[in-house]
């Protein structure tokens, strides 16, 4: 299990990287920058959180339903994902509402 697991992780980093390099908008923008003189090295880091789940919270993550019964497109994890990324979601009121910058 734990090699089929590598092998989805590495899928799952080439899928980025693959998303990545064909993307049109970085290309033109990366294209921008270097039209003003710089050369770009563009560096990502990615960080890939997995737990484990019952079987419950399987049956929940797959067909969408949260704590409430309710059904939405994210589980807790993707929800947590978003918060550390400052995107808030619709709905989402774990937090106490949106988290804004205050810069």
């Amino acid at each position: 299990m734990k090699a089929r697991l590598r092998e989805l992780i590495q899928q799952l980093g080439e899928a980025i990287h693959e998303s990545v390099i064909e993307s049109e908008q970085i290309a033109g923008v990366v294209q921008d920058i270097r039209q003003h003189g710089f050369d770009v090295l563009l560096m990502l880091e990615a960080t890939i959180g997995l737990n484990e789940v019952g079987s419950k919270e399987t049956e929940d993550a797959e067909s969408g339903a949260d704590e409430s019964g309710d059904e939405t497109p994210f589980t807790q994890n993707d929800l947590h994902f978003l918060r550390s990324l400052r995107i808030s979601v619709e709905g989402d009121e774990d937090e106490g509402g949106a988290e804004e910058d205050s810069e």
